[in-house]
């Protein structure tokens, strides 16, 4: 065996769902969430940066945590419900955190800009407004060069203080109505 191949009886078989569809596989037990997301299914909007889990680019939301795809390897996806940035939008329209961060002008480079928006999508579904101390020390673990984070908190602050939940005067107890679940789409 050498370089990237691997023996057929070396694989593990996965079922998961992503971004709402049922994906079923065989992988490399060593091959990284990441590498899985972007190299065999193209979710290339899952960036790498460190490798390390140090820099948050690759943060996905698994089973309504966020967490970072490059610690995670692709076959502790199995039998989970992963989303990632590609979930987002629906039909090519950007969602309401989405639309919070242009706004805001919450973005520059936008290298780091799927890793805060998975961050904020889990956050949203935590359920209640955090406050900005608390957006803040949630989004800690994506690193961003460019835009100095106030925007980002600034969209994140926005698109909870922008949902009919809130506006309505509810108790906070229900996660975000905007942190949908991608099998939910419309």
């Amino acid at each position: 065996m050498t370089g990237d191949q691997t023996e057929p009886d070396m694989l593990v078989a996965m079922t998961t769902t992503i971004n709402g569809e049922v994906v079923t596989d065989s992988v490399p037990p060593r091959l990284h969430a990441a590498d899985f997301l972007r190299q065999r299914l193209g979710l290339t909007g899952t960036h790498i940066g460190c490798e390390q889990g140090s820099c948050g680019m690759c943060t996905i939301v698994v089973d309504g945590e966020a967490v970072k795809s490059c610690l995670m390897l692709a076959c502790q996806l199995d039998g989970r419900n992963v989303q990632t940035v590609e979930s987002l939008a629906v039909h090519d329209r950007l969602n309401p955190l989405q639309e919070a961060f242009k706004e805001a002008h919450a973005l520059q480079c936008g290298f780091c800009t799927p890793g805060f928006l998975m961050t904020a999508t889990a956050l949203g579904y935590q359920g209640g407004c955090p406050s900005r101390a608390e957006i803040r020390e949630e989004i800690a673990g994506v690193l961003c060069r460019c835009t100095g984070y106030e925007n980002i908190v600034t969209a994140i602050e926005s698109w909870f203080a922008d949902s009919p939940q809130q506006a309505a005067g509810g108790d906070g107890a229900e996660p975000h109505p905007a942190a949908t679940d991608p099998g939910d789409r419309r």
